[in-house]
């Protein structure tokens, strides 16, 4: 009985492999020559990584290249793969079917993204390591990555967003770290007219100097042909309907800092107003009465009184009413 054995388990594998245009050996030939090619092509990374980094000083154009020839490799394996099972002229490959579905499902978004990907390269737009802001949907984080197909942003909430070069080429990207990071910021309040502007102006300006992340002074900032203060600076926006409007700028290090540095500097704002003789204005309304505007009749909750005077009751709870001037 175990002389049958052979025989058994030997018919299934001979009745697949009359169906293959290869042996058993050409398989596990083809194999070996993948695992090789897979853990080659590692080794070449490895191998030219310093070399193309020292050469290009773009991290993305880096990793775009280190990732062109890991796959030059691999392609390169799969041709010698393919030679040794001999399909590289079957049918199947060849089918006009088959290669139109693979041009209309796969290729085209492929081509697409990948002429994008090269200009989001070439153009230079973020790199690696910048804060930029996807100013359409308000999406602000790190540029982790840039690849021929998208880009990876950690964005300032610890979720990674990752979108089509095709999509983000299209939109408006605000990059905070393009030159300097050193970043402006504006904040604007409102005193009264009867509050000392001077005094308002200077402490605010001492105020923001007082924040650990903004930058107290030095050298003016340079943006172009333009030279900004790098000390705060608190200048009059307006006169406005409710009271004087004042800007106060400064600047802070890092970009991700905005939201914490304009905080902060609010509260020493505020803080620094209620030692001095200032006011932070907001609408006031005036009801002034005259012969023209008729007479005020005012009603009194006389239940409030004690002794049932109505003439004594707080106002509180009553209500003015202003006639035509019809009444007597």
């Amino acid at each position: 009985m175990r002389e049958g054995w052979p025989g058994v388990a030997s018919e299934p594998f001979e009745r697949v492999q009359g169906y293959l245009p290869f042996g058993a050996t050409e398989l596990v030939t083809a194999l070996l020559v993948l695992v090789i090619g897979w853990y080659l092509s590692k080794v070449v990374v490895r191998l030219t990584g310093r070399t193309v980094a020292r050469r290009i000083d773009r991290p993305s154009v880096t990793r775009t290249v280190l990732r062109g020839v890991r796959a030059t490799v691999l392609l390169l394996t799969l041709g010698v793969a393919a030679s040794i099972l001999d399909i590289g002229n079957t049918n199947i490959l060849l089918s006009v079917t088959v290669i139109s579905a693979v041009v209309a499902v796969v290729i085209a978004p492929l081509v697409s993204s990948f002429i994008t990907g090269i200009f989001v390269l070439a153009d230079r737009p973020y790199e690696i390591g910048d804060m930029i802001e996807i100013a359409d949907v308000g999406h602000t984080g790190f540029v982790e990555d840039i690849t021929i197909r998208y880009t990876k942003i950690f964005t300032l909430e610890n979720t990674l967003l990752v979108i089509p070069n095709s999509e983000i080429y299209t939109r408006d990207v605000i990059n905070y770290s393009a030159e300097d990071e050193r970043t402006r910021i504006d904040v604007e309040f409102e005193i009264t007219y009867e509050s000392d502007v001077e005094a308002a102006r200077r402490h605010a300006e001492r105020a923001a100097r007082s924040v650990e992340t903004v930058i107290a002074g030095g050298p003016d900032i340079r943006i172009g042909s333009a030279r900004y203060a790098a000390a705060p600076v608190c200048t009059i926006e307006s006169y406005a309907d409710n009271g004087i409007l004042l800007r106060l700028s400064f600047w802070v290090e890092q970009p991700y800092k905005r939201m914490v540095a304009r905080s902060r500097v609010q509260s020493a704002v505020r803080e620094r107003f209620a030692e001095l003789d200032v006011e932070f204005a907001y609408p006031h309304r005036h009801h002034v009465f005259n012969e023209q505007s008729g007479t005020a009749r005012i009603v009194f909750d006389e239940s409030e009184t004690a002794d049932g005077d109505s003439s004594s009751a707080a106002p509180s709870h009553g209500e003015s009413v202003v006639s035509d001037g019809n009444e007597g």
